[in-house]
């Protein structure tokens, strides 16, 4: 899912696979890109995406990007209001000869979270709960949930403890992946623990406030999260390749690549990086990485189990940003509400179930196997969204989020779009997992 990495007390990385690695890839593009849709800087990006795309030069970037993070295969939809960008590298299996497709259904991590802020911004709006109100209104048993509001959760300033940062769920991903977790398990790891701060007293990219906020849109909707997605969000825009299937089976359909993971979510703990020696292994190509593509993903839930493709993810997207979903105040609030999740003001953004990017608002996702990036420019109608069939490449880096930041380079011309967003984070958190 997408795992923002953020700063821990225990001193761990989040689980590599759930954390945007959390969204956020996110110090992505953080130059002289445009920070926001308002940015004085927006006429200029807009003038760079409004002429047809260089699509040569796209795949090329594409081609070397991939290749540079050993990624077997990645596949890329970039859009604006002129022209599209659709094209694909590599193969569903490592050293294979099936390439990958447009049409294939990867699991989208962090970026399911979209889809659960989403809903509940629109309860928020259907006047169903405010943001004002205390988790403790509808979930009784949320430690200090008196003084935790719908709010904090949203923008991951709850304090709650991250339940993917536990050693007990990584132990158990690794020794029985096909375990299918309940969420009220989820919370158990996570309520074991101290709060990371008091509400509102800070930031922390934690998996248990959306785990919370699929509870709470089941209740008010009266109807499994699945269900609530399919009516509110994937019927109304015609997502017809993108579902949120049952904890019991959460293969992707057909047709999909096999997903691929370097080390161990025990190891990802402590450094995402492989060792040193693993490390030239994997560059000389006598390491290979290992096939994770069974693995069940229920232990994720609303943050991170829904499963989609690159041409829907770039109509969820848009959508999400351009007032498709939400009433134009709603919407506007939404898009203001990103706050910068480093202490010093820089980097990347997170607001209302929203991650915004140097100048595009979106997700990452990341699970083991697979890493997904989505984002749009509310000012250009710059679409762009990635994935791969490896969640992170060998030196720690997530290969879909660099892919991004490179696209989005020779898009606007900008160097900005070439700082890798996983490396933009480092020490403050913005996991996506």
């Amino acid at each position: 899912m997408l795992t923002l990495r953020t700063a821990r007390r225990t001193g761990h990385r989040p689980p590599a696979r759930l954390l945007v690695a959390g969204v956020i890839g996110l110090a992505l593009l953080a130059g002289s890109c445009s920070s926001s849709a308002s940015s004085s800087s927006a006429p200029a990006t807009r003038a760079a995406v409004a002429n047809p795309l260089d699509h040569a030069a796209l795949q090329t970037t594409l081609d070397e990007t991939a290749k540079a993070t050993l990624t077997p295969g990645a596949v890329v939809v970039v859009r604006t209001p002129t022209d599209q960008f659709r094209a694909t590298y590599g193969t569903t299996t490592v050293g294979g000869s099936t390439p990958v497709s447009l049409d294939d259904h990867v699991p989208i991590g962090s970026n399911t979270k979209t889809f659960t802020g989403t809903v509940i911004l629109q309860l928020a709006q259907e006047g169903k709960l405010s943001l004002d109100d205390p988790v403790a209104t509808y979930l009784p048993n949320v430690p200090n949930g008196q003084n935790i509001t719908i709010e904090q959760l949203l923008d991951m300033r709850s304090g709650l403890y991250n339940y993917s940062e536990t050693l007990a769920l990584n132990q158990s991903l690794d020794a029985t992946p096909s375990r299918v977790w309940d969420p009220d398990e989820l919370l158990a790891l996570a309520f074991a623990h101290p709060p990371y701060f008091a509400p509102g007293d800070g930031y922390h990219y934690s998996n248990t406030n959306t785990i919370l906020l699929g509870q709470i849109a089941e209740q008010l909707d009266g109807k499994p999260l699945a269900q609530v997605f399919q009516d509110r969000l994937f019927d109304p825009l015609g997502l017809t390749a993108t579902s949120f299937p049952p904890s019991t089976n959460t293969a992707s359909p057909d047709p999909h690549t096999q997903g691929y993971m370097y080390g161990t979510n025990v190891s990802t703990m402590t450094t995402a990086a492989l060792p040193a020696d693993q490390l030239a292994a994997a560059e000389a190509g006598t390491l290979k990485p290992t096939d994770v593509t069974h693995e069940n993903s229920s232990w994720t839930w609303a943050a991170g189990q829904a499963i989609s493709t690159a041409d829907d993810l770039a109509t969820w997207v848009k959508a999400m940003n351009d007032g498709s979903l939400l009433d134009p105040e709603w919407q506007q609030r939404r898009l203001d509400s990103v706050q910068p999740i480093r202490a010093d003001g820089t980097g990347p953004k997170y607001g209302l179930g929203v991650a915004q990017m140097g100048p595009l608002f979106g997700h990452i996702g990341e699970l083991p196997g697979f890493n997904a990036f989505m984002g749009y420019d509310p000012a250009t109608e710059l679409t762009i969204v990635v994935w791969t069939n490896l969640n992170q490449s060998p030196d720690g880096n997530q290969p879909a989020s660099r892919i991004a930041a490179a696209l989005l380079a020779e898009i606007t011309g900008s160097s900005a779009g070439a700082h890798d967003p996983s490396k933009g984070t480092a020490g403050t958190g913005t996991t996506t997992r």
